[in-house]
């Protein structure tokens, strides 16, 4: 989970939580939506994607939590390997604040 909040016309992230009873596999994670504390602070998720497919996929997109997904993709070295997306599948630019 991605905690942050929203300034002007960006969303900032400043915290990565693990949710609650999350569990994972070779080809997936999930959590129990049920089991996520009320907490307005959440404005999205992050996932891998270990075969380097850079996209949302179906499931992603009908499991969709917050404002945004963040999503990694194998070998994980730079951030040519990270993508964000908007509820609706769309590309979501994004800036490193130093």
């Amino acid at each position: 989970m991605l905690k942050g909040r929203e300034d002007k016309n960006r969303l900032l992230i400043d915290e990565v939580v693990l949710p609650p009873l999350s569990t994972r596999g070779t080809s997936f994670s999930s959590f129990p939506l049920h089991m996520l504390p009320i907490d307005f602070s959440i404005i999205g998720t992050a996932h891998s994607h270990p075969s380097g497919f850079l996209k949302p996929s179906i499931q992603d997109l009908n499991e969709f939590y917050g404002k945004i997904m963040v999503i990694t993709s194998y070998p994980y070295n730079s951030e040519k390997e990270l993508a964000i997306f908007a509820r609706d599948g769309t590309h979501v630019n994004y800036e490193k604040l130093e």
